[in-house]
């Protein structure tokens, strides 16, 4: 699976997943159901680098002393918003606001679907930001898309 990132916006970002054939109603429902379950963690604060105290203390964590208080003055890192997947022909799409969510929850997300390609759905590359040239985002072809929305 191939991985190349274009324009990123955190805020404003859409995911492309090109698939080998024309995805089946069950591998849609794989890929999609990887993507709601991380976006649920982001949404949850799960991707917080700032709060990585197992991860911090290596191999040994047999009566790690997990200090509640770091956890609960670390920043909050939230994802904010998803939009439903989207399909045409071997592509599939989905749009996120990815909020203060760090950048952890890429690689928690390429490392799944990494996996998922090996065992369900073959994958054969993800996009992350841009646009693809194929398949317009909506409303991209008009000057200032993203200002035309905020002067309403």
């Amino acid at each position: 699976m191939r991985i190349q990132f274009r324009e990123f916006d955190p805020f404003n970002v859409w995911f492309w997943v090109e698939f080998n054939t024309v995805p089946s109603e069950m591998e849609k429902q794989y890929v999609e159901e990887v993507f709601s379950s991380w976006f649920f963690l982001g949404k949850l604060g799960g991707f917080n680098a700032e709060n990585l105290q197992v991860q911090d203390a290596g191999l040994e964590v047999s009566y790690l002393p997990y200090d509640g208080d770091v956890a609960d003055d670390s920043m909050m890192a939230v994802m904010h918003n998803m939009s439903d997947f989207e399909y045409e022909s071997n592509w599939g799409r989905c749009w996120f606001d990815l909020g203060t969510s760090d950048a952890i929850a890429l690689d928690i997300l390429i490392n799944s679907l990494k996996q998922l390609s090996k065992d369900f759905v073959t994958i054969d590359s993800l996009i992350v930001g841009g646009e693809n040239e194929d398949w317009r985002v909506p409303g991209s072809s008009e000057p200032g898309f993203v200002m035309d929305n905020q002067r309403n």
